[in-house]
């Protein structure tokens, strides 16, 4: 039995032996990341930064007394830094096509409102499910989104021309604008 482990213990330390004779090398090598800010915001409908168009149809009087409402919105940020949004309209008032002459004044800020229905952020805004107008003044609402690759949020239009407008078709233009903060 002596003989037995006697020879294991050469074997255990004749393959320590071998092992340590293994040469060996390292190499290093540093890897850099060089990171920017970045930040984008899109629609999520199209994966693009220009919208579909939002079309309000006023086919009877109950639409002019009472306004019109769009659906959801759904508008998806990505960002490495903390951000806001704002928005506001491209001019202070509609731009006009039809046949009245002179063309109608219509202030998109007494016409145009949105409110947003869903925040998936994890920032916070004034305008959760409430109405708030748009105008031509560039003004935030959502504050202090959180970084991330899919920070999405929800918002409808609704629209109150009344009945002070002749017949035709009025546009503006949304803009939305992501900061970094």
């Amino acid at each position: 039995m002596k003989k037995i482990l006697l020879f294991t213990a050469v074997l255990v330390l004749l393959a320590a032996a071998v092992r340590a004779q293994n040469p060996s090398s390292t190499a290093t090598q540093t890897t850099n990341l060089n990171l920017t800010d970045a930040i984008d915001i899109t629609f999520v409908a199209n994966n693009s930064a220009t919208g579909a168009q939002v079309n309000f149809s006023f086919s009877t009087v109950n639409d002019y007394a009472n306004g019109l409402e769009s659906a959801p919105i759904q508008m998806r940020v990505r960002s490495n830094k903390t951000f806001m949004i704002s928005v506001k309209s491209n001019s202070a008032y509609f731009s006009y096509s039809g046949s009245a002459v002179p063309a109608p004044q219509m202030y998109v800020g007494s016409v145009l409102y949105f409110k947003m229905i869903q925040n998936n952020t994890g920032g916070w805004s004034w305008v959760n499910n409430r109405y708030d107008y748009i105008d031509q003044y560039d003004w935030g609402f959502l504050y202090y989104g959180v970084n991330g690759g899919d920070q999405n949020f929800t918002i409808v239009y609704r629209v109150t021309p009344g009945f002070a407008f002749p017949a035709g078709v009025y546009t503006t233009n949304v803009i939305y604008t992501a900061t970094q903060m």
